[in-house]
């Protein structure tokens, strides 16, 4: 099962172009980042923001609680942010598998990055790597962030490490 077609015209597939590159991706311009969610949104994709420019840690775990239903045991971490994130992917709450995907925009994320710039990246960082675990069962997940500075600039997301295949994994198993 593959996420895109490859029959159809990809080159005309707005979701196609953002996840080429990333499946993270800053705006600036608010109009720009107003069409691309109605292309979005009238091609299926099931659009959820968040307004992340008042966010501190509490608020930020509230909003993604609130947003995408976790459960009332959400650790409000980002270990259980990344759990919760895994199990939206999976579908047990928070998307729509009737939808074509999901689309996560972050409002302001500069206000968020400058006040907390680790837990920032890392955020970001889950995102990509949940947007990929989607990808390799057919689904589609899409980070927007929208930016009030030109020239945000961030940090690398979602590189993924060389590991060794699951039956190697233990270090006995290569001795």
């Amino acid at each position: 099962m593959t996420s895109f077609d490859p029959s159809t015209d990809l080159d005309s597939d707005l979701a196609f172009q953002l996840l080429a590159n990333s499946p993270v991706t800053l705006f600036y311009r608010p109009a720009i980042l107003n069409e691309t969610t109605a292309w979005l949104d009238a091609n299926g994709y099931q659009i959820v923001r968040l307004d992340s420019r008042h966010w501190g840690l509490d608020a930020m775990h509230d909003d993604f609680a609130r947003a995408l239903g976790f459960p009332d045991h959400y650790g409000r971490n980002l270990d259980a942010l990344k759990d919760c994130l895994r199990d939206v992917v999976d579908g047990d709450y928070g998307w729509n598998m009737k939808s074509t995907g999901l689309v996560i925009i972050f409002n302001g994320y500069e206000r968020f990055a400058s006040a907390h710039a680790r837990e920032a990246h890392v955020v970001l960082d889950i995102f990509s790597h949940q947007s990929r675990d989607a990808s390799l069962i057919g689904r589609r997940l899409l980070c927007l962030v929208q930016t009030d500075d030109p020239n945000l600039a961030l940090r690398q997301v979602g590189a993924s490490a060389v590991e060794w295949n699951p039956t190697e994994w233990p270090v006995s198993a290569r001795r």
